[in-house]
């Protein structure tokens, strides 16, 4: 799942909730990972075994609960990808 959004000025809350979800999901059935840049846009991938996963996450009420406030507050504008994974390859430099 490709999360991309673009923020609002309105910090209030967010860091402490983007903590909160972020944990939950960590916890919940299913997930496998998730990388996050920001840099303007916001960029996260979030990985999860199944589509079924990712529908018990969408159903989460704390993310739902998390989401309503997105919308109103903190995004001005985000979209979410569902994605396949296909094959993953690439290399670490030695220090």
């Amino acid at each position: 799942m490709i999360f991309t959004s673009i923020r609002t000025n309105v910090e209030d809350g967010y860091a402490e909730t983007n903590d909160k979800i972020t944990e939950l999901a960590k916890q919940q059935e299913g997930f496998l990972g998730m990388e996050s840049a920001r840099a303007g846009l916001g960029i996260s991938a979030i990985y999860w075994r199944d589509l079924e996963s990712i529908q018990r996450w969408r159903n989460n009420e704390d993310h739902q609960l998390a989401k309503v406030r997105g919308i109103k507050d903190w995004y001005a504008a985000y979209h979410i990808r569902i994605a396949k994974v296909e094959r993953e390859y690439g290399f670490v430099k030695a220090t």
